[in-house]
């Protein structure tokens, strides 16, 4: 996590990120702009940089003779900057390209499976333009895969050509402030100043958040599995402890009846113990090493890995030398039984009296259990509960710490995740971005819509932007979309939808940003005139940095930012066919299948969750193992008497093994229980606070119930029960002679 700060500081710093940045789409006027900026005293820098949006229909990717109609990405051609906001190489240098190269996005690289030297054309009717790709471009605006928008590179003389080819030219007006802490009151002075706004606004934090969006998922995930790993460890180390205690409970009382000293006993024990965490967490720090890469390459990618301070390379040092030290201080705590050890006890008994078998309880002739082994099982578990105790504890976080991830992938891949992208769930989705005659073409296609005998229902919605007074008081921008929301009803964490029209509805980032909750007031400015709303649900909304609000307002067609529509297709029709159509029919409309749209934008975050997940199922399974066969070997220390009877009187070594696989199988029964139940609650509330920072608080999970109630705990339980019958082969040995000689 702090390579990732580090490194997504650094690439704002060579970058120049700037602090704010208004789209805009049509005309502008510079002057305004740039004596605004002269005349406000927070401004540092001001620049006013053109991009050309391309529509997808008119771009070919290599040597694929088809357009990258498919793809739900906004693609702008624009210069390299001259004053601040920087596209960078791979390498974090300033890109420079002549005529007739182009620097690709690195989403594209990864889609297209792009190479430098590769070919990238542009066609508009008869026109061709084809470009060689030097270079991919590390964007700190727009790199993130969850951004729709993406900037190519090209020499000013390629950019003039293709203006006079095809696309539309959009606005990036940036600014980079002298003091960042008052970029509230610089965006509250910009809005106010009726300058041009006709598109999103994004600021700094804004920029950092997405950033961090994808890695920082991974990142926390990994620190909680890793915190769940030094729990476990713990308890691993615990019954290792134990364990040594136990077979060496003789010895132990040797040596005190000869009169050494318990310290120095322990001490025997605690330099073993400091040997092997020394040599563990050096291990752990060089395994760290070698597979930095794998965790770090989506990273270095995307954002680069920044040079590293001194202090930043200690920093793992520092942390495994905190794990040797805890494991220590807990061995040493561990250690303290030994104050509990008499030697007259300890040569008496030959083993630690504090787990036996509370036999008044559960007699086998009132059971109406018909397998004595079960009953027998069951007695032993419920008779030394407090021991089975902790095997039951490390089953339950090993369930749990496959079972979030897995349910958190699943709820990612699951087409009901689009609610979290603040849109109700449809079968199409088309995009009208700002353009010359946009409301002619979004009257176009609502009238298509509703004769097209394919479409079961469909939604307009327009979104425009609107002032808010926010919590200072002062006027805020915010954007809300307007139209019929029971059409494709969203999910609302509390209220519901607008239904009145001074009813709003906000998304939980614009709640908290504005300190709203339902039944609140809040003032809106509508044609210049303030207007008392009520906020009538909170929503979830990853997309467009989480800010969003949709209301029953009227609205002017110079004001609207863009338009969508929601559509479902009649059952048995083809979907692709259908967005075939429509692409072709509407060039400049973006006609996106939904679950495409998140696929694209997602789907690098859901790569590196699949990694995570993995490699969680593979650490947990490994545990399960190992402290199954840890237990055993301490529990047969422990019943080694009683299986040497039971072995004297002719019972067979698979019989008794049968109970004990019985014992750990119904340990693990419970575990996978509580370790469900902990999931779906305590981890889902990890898992909301985690995406929190998004927009989604309120995630509950979208299960397979096959994958998570069946195939896993199936899984577990035969690896659990391998490893049992393994663990207790050498029952085989047990024998009372064996048991007197010793």
């Amino acid at each position: 996590m702090t390579q990732l700060f580090h490194s997504i500081n650094h690439l704002f710093t060579v970058s120049s990120a700037p602090h704010y940045v208004q789209m805009h789409a049509g005309p502008v006027d510079r002057a305004a702009i740039q004596s605004f900026a002269a005349e406000n005293s927070l401004v540092k820098r001001e620049q006013i940089s053109e991009m050309l949006v391309i529509d997808n229909a008119n771009l070919f990717f290599g040597d694929n003779q088809e357009a990258d109609s498919s793809s739900v990405m906004d693609n702008g051609f624009v210069v390299q900057n001259k004053s601040f906001d920087y596209l960078l190489t791979l390498e974090n240098k300033r890109i420079e390209v002549l005529d007739g190269e182009i620097a690709v996005p690195i989403y594209y690289r990864q889609q297209h499976h792009l190479n430098l030297g590769d070919t990238i054309r542009v066609s508009a009717g008869s026109s061709d333009m084809t470009f060689t790709i030097t270079d991919f471009v590390r964007d700190v605006q727009m790199n993130p895969s969850i951004i729709s928008s993406k900037r190519f590179v090209v020499s000013e003389a390629d950019h003039e050509a293709l203006k006079s080819m095809t696309g539309e030219t959009e606005y990036m007006i940036a600014f980079q402030l002298k003091d960042l802490s008052k970029l509230n009151e610089f965006k509250t002075a910009y809005q106010s100043a009726g300058l041009p706004a006709k598109g999103p606004a994004i600021d700094y934090s804004l920029f950092q958040m997405l950033h961090a969006l994808t890695d920082g998922v991974v990142a926390v995930i990994i620190f909680l599995v890793s915190s769940l790993l030094i729990l476990i460890a713990v308890l691993c180390l615990r019954f290792t402890i134990l364990t040594t205690l136990e077979e060496d409970y003789k010895e132990i009382g040797v040596m005190k009846a000869f009169g050494i000293r318990q310290q120095h006993i322990r001490n025997i024990y605690l330099t073993k113990y400091i040997v092997l965490a020394g040599g563990a967490s050096l291990f752990g720090y060089v395994v760290s090493l070698c597979i930095r890469p794998l965790f770090l390459s989506n990273m270095a990618l995307y954002i680069g890995i920044a040079p590293q301070s001194i202090l930043q390379s200690l920093i793992p040092i520092l942390v495994a030398g905190l794990v040797f030290a805890f494991v220590l201080l807990f061995c040493t705590l561990v250690l303290r039984r030994f104050h509990k050890i008499s030697a007259v006890e300890a040569l008496r008994a030959g083993a630690m009296g504090e787990l036996k078998v509370n036999t008044k309880r559960l007699p086998l002739y009132k059971s109406r259990i018909p397998s004595v082994n079960v009953f027998l099982a069951l007695k032993d578990v419920v008779g030394r509960f407090k021991m089975y105790l902790l095997l039951f504890i490390i089953f339950v976080i090993c369930f749990f710490i496959i079972i979030v991830p897995v349910n958190f992938l699943h709820t990612m891949q699951s087409p009901s995740f689009v609610a979290y992208m603040g849109v109700g769930q449809s079968d199409m989705r088309m995009d009208l971005q700002q353009s010359d005659h946009m409301q002619d073409k979004f009257d176009e296609v609502q009238h298509y819509l509703a004769q097209d005998t394919d479409i079961v229902k469909f939604s307009p919605l327009v979104t425009s932007k609107y002032s808010v007074v926010g919590s200072e008081g002062a006027l805020e921008s915010i954007q809300v979309e307007t139209g019929d929301f029971s059409i494709f009803p969203l999910k609302y964490s509390s209220g519901n939808a607008p239904i009145n029209k001074n009813d709003m509805a906000l998304s939980s980032l614009n709640a908290d940003a504005l300190s709203k909750k339902v039944g609140d007031a809040l003032i809106l400015v509508i044609n210049g005139k303030q207007h008392e709303m009520t906020v009538s649900g909170i929503y979830q909304d990853v997309t467009n940095g989480g800010k969003t609000a949709k209301a029953l307002l009227p609205y002017q067609p110079e004001d609207v930012l863009w338009y969508t529509f929601n559509a479902d297709i009649r059952h048995g029709s083809d979907i692709g066919a259908k967005i075939t159509e429509y692409t072709g029919l509407f060039p400049g409309v973006k006609v996106t299948h939904l679950e495409d749209y998140m696929h694209q934008t997602l789907g690098s975050t859901i790569k590196q969750i699949k990694m995570v997940t993995v490699l969680a199922v593979i650490i947990a399974v490994f545990i399960s193992i190992l402290i199954t066969s840890l237990f055993l070997k301490l529990l047969t220390a422990k019943d080694y008497s009683g299986i040497a009877i039971m072995r004297s009187l002719g019972i067979a070594a698979a019989y008794i093994r049968k109970q004990y696989v019985i014992r750990i199988l119904v340990v693990l029964a419970g575990g996978i229980l509580m370790g469900t139940l902990m999931a779906h609650t305590f981890g889902q509330s990890l898992v909301g606070m985690l995406m929190s920072s998004m927009g989604a608080s309120n995630i509950q999970f979208v299960t397979n119930p096959w994958v998570s109630y069946f195939l896993y705990p199936l899984a577990l339980g035969l690896v659990v029960t391998i490893a049992t019958l393994v663990g207790t082969l050498s029952m085989k040995k047990y024998s009372m002679t064996r048991m007197i000689t010793e």
